[in-house]
């Protein structure tokens, strides 16, 4: 290795280490349930170094931290999490559109009913 493989790696982990210190490490069932990445994929992303991990003692033995600001950069990277996400995204706007449209009809059923009684009664008069 020359002193100029040197000198760049040295920058890269310089640079890395700036990333990751403005960084929360967070362990991997965090960063999967607020970014939508499975643990696999988690798994998979820093054991070929596509993030970085720290093994630190849990209170149930060695756990395992990646930074979340760095895996929710990768999440938003890859393809497949971004259609999943964009497909709860859109779940979620349509579920929101029929929740309003339930209260649309629970008030205009409220207006009938009020309705309904007057008409009856004054049938019967």
């Amino acid at each position: 290795m020359d002193w100029d493989d040197r000198l760049d790696a040295w920058e890269l982990e310089l640079e890395l280490n700036a990333q990751l210190d403005g960084s929360e490490w967070v362990s991997l069932a965090r960063a999967a349930a607020e970014t939508g990445a499975s643990r696999a994929a988690l798994r998979n992303w820093y054991r070929t170094s596509q993030i970085p991990s720290r093994l630190v003692d849990g209170p149930h033995g060695p756990q395992r931290l990646v930074p979340l600001a760095l895996v929710a950069a990768r999440a938003e990277a890859s393809p497949r999490l971004r259609r999943t996400t964009e497909r709860r995204l859109a779940e979620e706007a349509q579920l929101e559109f029929l929740r309003d449209r339930i209260d649309q009809l629970e008030l205009r059923l409220v207006l009938l009913e009020r309705r309904l009684p007057r008409q009856s009664g004054q049938q019967t008069a």
